[in-house]
């Protein structure tokens, strides 16, 4: 039986339920967890601003990975241990191919959200996260400066057409993921869940194998293959699920609690 000392959790439809709340029973088993000796974090798309919301209110005070693993910073005193910029000229290249093709575009600087105009898309998305928002109508010199994370918004049919355009225009300095069906999203390559918890695994010094990642979306594939026991939610997508070591419970049937009660406290 493998002891893991490191869980890394990711927050939306894993964590929380569809009521944006982690229930009691979630909260408990992490803080059996804690008490248990494991390092207990999460790992996110979300900016840091609002995913220390929810570590906070759950009482966890390690550094916690956001933005997609291209941002780790501690709890506790606000260090940054990790930080991966999507490089300037990709940034640029993507903002002109964006205006010309008139789709909507936000980047995050300093943990604020920017775009170049209100409209819908952004106006429902702070709504989702609970994120204020900035405009910025030269939005060139916010996209000259450094950032963790570029998202746009659109119809699901339309973001999988332009990933190989944006993979070829692009080039392979950038690492391309979906965090929910609308929302494409564009880090440093090694902006990846995956990376940040090898990142955290060392950091901790344990090994890859103690580690255990659970998440229900693609941009949760390379952590869950990197850890050691990589868990699928019940209400994950059917590509998630096929590569998991293990499939849990839904979000809403407190499937976090039931990867913790069965592989770290062992209670079947």
């Amino acid at each position: 039986m493998t002891t893991y000392k490191l869980m890394a959790i990711d927050i939306d439809d894993t964590l929380i339920n569809d009521d944006k709340e982690v229930t009691p029973g979630v909260q408990q088993a992490l803080e059996q967890a804690v008490a248990h000796g494991v390092v207990v974090t999460l790992a996110t798309g979300r900016a840091y601003a609002s995913a220390q919301a929810i570590a906070r209110q759950t009482g966890l005070n390690v550094p916690i990975i956001t933005y997609q693993g291209a941002l780790i910073k501690n709890l506790l005193d606000e260090k940054v241990l990790y930080e991966r910029f999507v490089p300037v000229d990709a940034a640029v290249k993507l903002f002109e191919y964006c205006v010309e093709h008139n789709l909507h575009l936000q980047t995050y600087i300093d943990d604020k959200l920017y775009a170049r105009e209100e409209n819908q898309k952004l106006i429902d998305y702070c709504a989702l996260n609970r994120t204020p928002y900035y405009i910025e109508p030269d939005f060139m010199t916010m996209v000259r400066k450094p950032t963790p994370k570029m998202l746009i918004i659109d119809d699901p049919d339309y973001l999988d057409e332009l990933i190989p355009i944006f993979r070829e225009l692009l080039g392979d300095e950038v690492h391309i993921t979906k965090s929910k069906p609308h929302f494409l999203e564009f880090m440093h390559k090694e902006g990846t869940k995956g990376h940040a918890l090898t990142f955290l695994a060392e950091h901790f010094g344990c090994d890859l194998k103690e580690t255990i990642a659970v998440g229900d979306s693609w941009n949760d594939h390379e952590m869950l293959e990197a850890a050691g026991l990589g868990v699928a939610m019940g209400n994950s997508i059917e590509p998630l699920k096929a590569i998991a070591d293990y499939v849990t419970l839904g979000n809403n049937e407190d499937g976090v609690k039931h990867v913790i009660d069965k592989f770290v406290l062992n209670q079947g």
